[in-house]
């Protein structure tokens, strides 16, 4: 899905069509909005338990973490959708793109 991820924002953008997509690179790229965990994030974070583990932690002892970043929007392709985007909602925003 991800190598297609670029034409679908393209094909969304010359139908002015707003989208939200569920991988948190898409707004990165010029979509909408998207909705969903960083991926690299994650590993980055995987990667501390691994890290912790093979200093002789136990993984029983590790704490539970979640990710905390989902919604990402961005304010260029907004406008050239000629959308606005209600301040409550750029509030919330996890990450503004300009």
């Amino acid at each position: 899905m991800m190598s297609i991820m670029p034409r679908l924002i393209v094909l969304a953008a010359e139908r002015n069509l707003p989208a939200i997509y569920g991988y948190s690179s898409a707004a990165n790229q010029g979509g909408l909005m998207s909705y969903s965990i960083d991926f690299f994030d994650w590993g980055r974070q995987a990667g501390g338990y691994v890290d912790r583990i093979l200093k002789g932690a136990r993984p029983a002892d590790q704490p539970i973490e979640q990710a905390a970043k989902f919604l990402k929007i961005n304010i260029k392709t907004a406008k050239a959708l000629d959308l606005m985007i209600p301040p409550t909602l750029l509030a919330i925003a996890d990450e503004v793109i300009e």
